[in-house]
């Protein structure tokens, strides 16, 4: 069910985004008088899930979901219609409209892409505010996974800067170090300010390894897992674990940890029960897990900051988040494209993109997850790459700046080439989900 629940919602976000990215082109379009052949959700090899013919287009429905287009007459497209390219050129044609025009109308499906995230913003901003934790706020520091410890980080660390430079929401401290490439993160070690330098070639690491760091809590019981060896012993749900072996044990990580060195024998777990001390004895499994899961709600530990925003405040903060995400995504293409970073691979497909939506329908992730997918199409498409949006202006600007359109036999030799390449990304970007998700 959880996995259905994905599915839908990436459905629906990738629907609403070709709909409105092909929307953007055929608007243009049809406002300089070109005439639009087809407009189609998905695309439709040999037959179609829908069609319906309204005026000069057939609208319709196609039944391989990797994306949708609209066919433009007198256009070297996907289509390939040498047939229509051969016959003298028509008014309402593509290739008959000046540069300008045909520029807006390839531009037409970015531009919508990123009007539409920073609309989505606006409206997230306006329901449902702000609500974060502040770096300063993470009280008991940091839990680090295995590349942290390497790096350099400490669990309980307290994070102060990057680079010197304050970050104000603990959530983006790792995508801060990563897209930024960090030097040097200063923390707080046992009330002293540390500088850890990061070392030299291990971003490429980093980028493999978003879930950097997280809070570190108190090790409060939420439920069990099925076979809980604690359940069994007498550990109930609310009880604090606060030590083993009567060592002063605070935290979850630390726990673990500890837990680690006793596989296969009986150890005395001390919790907070209702404010009385106790002390469970358990028999550790050979996997060194009593089947505990830790409580994780932060708002129970931290104090939240918590904005609110009017209709009309919330709209330049609504442009503000499109236009950093674009950055932000700017620059995640600029590591991936990286030999040094080797950020290539990390690269995912479907199921990489559909993993970040979550097992529930949750309204308010669903659409700021949109709109982050709304900006990463737009800048997908504007890369200069025949077959895109950014081949077609590429070859646009390169008219408007020499006088001359470009060969149309180079511009069909292109178009196999960027569909070559495209084809080839796309079995490269699944072929790692499989990967990664499967095999390694």
């Amino acid at each position: 069910m959880d996995i259905l629940i994905q599915a839908s919602q990436f459905f629906l976000s990738l629907s609403i985004l070709i709909v409105l990215h092909e929307f953007g082109h055929f608007i243009a379009a049809k406002s300089f008088g070109m005439r639009v052949e087809s407009f189609y959700l998905f695309f439709n090899p040999y037959f179609s899930l829908f069609k319906k013919k309204i005026g000069d287009t057939v609208y319709g429905i196609g039944w391989v979901p990797l994306g949708g287009y609209v066919k433009i007459a007198g256009m070297i497209d996907e289509s390939m219609d040498k047939e229509q390219m051969a016959k003298p050129a028509e008014p309402w044609e593509f290739r008959s409209k000046p540069a300008w025009q045909r520029l807006i109308v390839m531009i037409g499906g970015v531009t919508v892409n990123v009007i539409l995230a920073a609309l989505i913003y606006w409206m997230v901003l306006f329901v449902y505010g702000e609500t974060y934790l502040p770096t300063k706020n993470v009280k008991y520091g940091i839990m680090c996974d295995s590349l942290a410890l390497e790096m350099g980080l400490q669990n309980g660390d307290k994070i102060i800067s990057l680079d010197g430079k304050e970050v104000e929401n603990f959530s983006k401290v790792p995508m801060e170090i990563i897209l930024n490439e960090v030097k040097t993160i200063q923390v707080e070690r046992e009330g002293q300010q540390v500088e850890v330098q990061i070392p030299e070639g291990m971003m490429s690491e980093l980028i493999k390894s978003p879930g950097l760091i997280s809070v570190r809590i108190p090790f409060y019981v939420e439920k069990f897992a099925p076979a809980s060896v604690a359940e069994v012993a007498g550990f109930e749900i609310g009880d604090q674990i606060v030590g083993l072996n009567d060592n002063s044990i605070m935290y979850f990580d630390a726990f673990k940890t500890a837990l680690q060195e006793y596989k296969g024998q009986e150890v005395n777990v001390n919790v907070l029960r209702a404010g009385e001390a106790k002390s469970i004895a358990v028999t550790v499994p050979e996997d060194g897990l009593l089947g505990v899961y830790p409580k994780g709600d932060l708002e129970e530990f931290f104090e939240l900051a918590e904005i609110k925003y009017g209709f009309f405040e919330s709209f330049p903060k609504g442009i503000e988040k499109a236009g950093q995400t674009l950055v932000n995504y700017v620059k995640q293409l600029k590591l991936l494209f990286s030999p040094k970073n080797k950020g290539y691979e990390s690269l995912g497909g479907f199921l990489t993109i559909g993993s970040i939506f979550t097992t529930t329908w949750d309204w308010h992730h669903f659409w700021n997850i949109t709109a982050f997918l709304s900006i990463l199409l737009a800048v997908m498409n504007i890369l200069p790459i025949p077959a895109l949006d950014g081949g077609h202006v590429m070859f646009l600007l390169y008219e408007m700046i020499t006088g001359k359109p470009a060969n149309e036999k180079v511009l069909e030799v292109a178009q196999y080439i960027g569909m070559i390449l495209l084809f080839g990304l796309l079995l490269y970007a699944n072929g790692n989900d499989i990967y990664k998700h499967f095999i390694k």
